[in-house]
């Protein structure tokens, strides 16, 4: 029998009113649990799960389909705890039907466990071992993670197709450099690489259709393409983002995609800072070139100038103008509202 879902009353009072999921991947909530609770920690792979509970019996493999996994959750205490790797999909089905079961699930990142395991001391590392980790990381950890939640069909769908995107830019670059010195071949390399030029113009067709499928997407979108740099593709991704994910801030949105620095202090030492990088690679890319193109904009360009007045490479200047770009799309997606030039406070330096 099914089990039912725990919500708290915001999230209940937030969710839409059709049935499709809540669209945020990450919960806003966190949760406290009984000591009693059951920790599973479950190691990803293509075809198998390894299974762990923590301060329990010996681990155990099952196959990664909806047969196992079902029977496998389906002998589960009512209030366990579900934890995994993120994988490229391969986690997907076992927290979909875990979800679905009334679960509470977290997707980890894979490099919080390492660095956990680092602190450990482990000398080895097999796929039983990281069940093992992963089940202990849960279970002591829990209070500082945010649940997860999936994702709408809408949203997925265009997260899909921007990945696809960027995995097709870069065939295409090193498909290009890879010929670069075989000139008797030009021109069947060209005509190659107009077909993937032809497929990138279908995917971006689909990403514009794609996007106003979510919640006010065509709309939220247009807003955040007013701002100068920010092309079609960056406005759809931060569409995505932002409608999926509960932000409270424009700082919890700036270290979601990991454009936060990290310090490096220790004394009197001041260390150099560095990005932290935890978020979504893509959107980084595509937040650093549009800032490329922002800060040719006369209305940005004053912030780029003074960053490099400060000594800053011009990588960090640009880091620096799209971390603006960021707080900037994430304001006008809150406010409803389209830029305005006459309230951006620029001061060159």
């Amino acid at each position: 029998m099914p089990r039912k879902t725990l919500r708290t009353p915001n999230q209940a009072s937030s969710r839409p009113a059709q049935a499709a999921p809540r669209p945020p991947v990450l919960s806003s909530m966190k949760h406290s649990f009984a000591p009693s609770t059951a920790f599973f920690g479950v190691d990803v792979a293509k075809k198998t799960l390894v299974v762990h509970r923590h301060n329990g019996s010996a681990t155990r493999t099952l196959g990664n389909d909806r047969s196992s996994i079902s029977a496998w959750l389906a002998g589960l205490p009512a209030a366990a705890v579900i934890a995994c790797e993120s994988t490229a999909s391969y986690h997907r089905l076992l927290l979909d039907l875990a979800h679905a079961q009334g679960f509470r699930c977290y997707l980890l990142n894979p490099m919080d466990v390492h660095h956990y395991a680092l602190s450990l001391g482990l000398r080895s590392k097999t796929d039983h071992v990281d069940a093992q980790l992963i089940a202990r990381y849960v279970a002591n950890e829990h209070s500082r993670l945010h649940a997860w939640q999936p994702a709408s069909v809408a949203s997925q769908a265009l997260d899909g197709l921007i990945k696809r995107r960027a995995q097709l830019v870069r065939s295409r670059t090193a498909l290009a450099a890879s010929f670069a010195g075989m000139p008797e071949i030009g021109s069947a390399l060209t005509l190659a690489l107009r077909q993937l030029d032809a497929l990138l113009k279908v995917l971006e067709a689909r990403i514009r259709a794609a996007v106003k499928a979510l919640p006010e997407g065509a709309a939220t979108a247009q807003r955040l393409a007013s701002i100068p740099g920010v092309g079609p593709l960056t406005s759809s991704a931060l569409t995505n983002l932002f409608t999926r994910v509960p932000f409270t801030g424009a700082d919890s949105t700036v270290a979601f995609v990991g454009m936060d620095p990290r310090a490096n202090d220790s004394g009197e030492k001041r260390g150099r800072r560095r990005l932290t990088k935890r978020g979504p690679s893509e959107l980084r890319r595509l937040l650093y070139n549009a800032a490329m193109a922002a800060a040719r904009n006369p209305l940005w360009k004053p912030y780029f100038e003074r960053d490099r007045s400060k000594r800053l490479s011009s990588t960090a200047a640009y880091v620096a103008l799209a971390r603006r770009l960021l707080r900037l799309a994430f304001t006008l997606f809150r406010s409803r509202s389209m830029f305005d030039p006459d309230k951006l406070a620029l001061k060159a330096a």
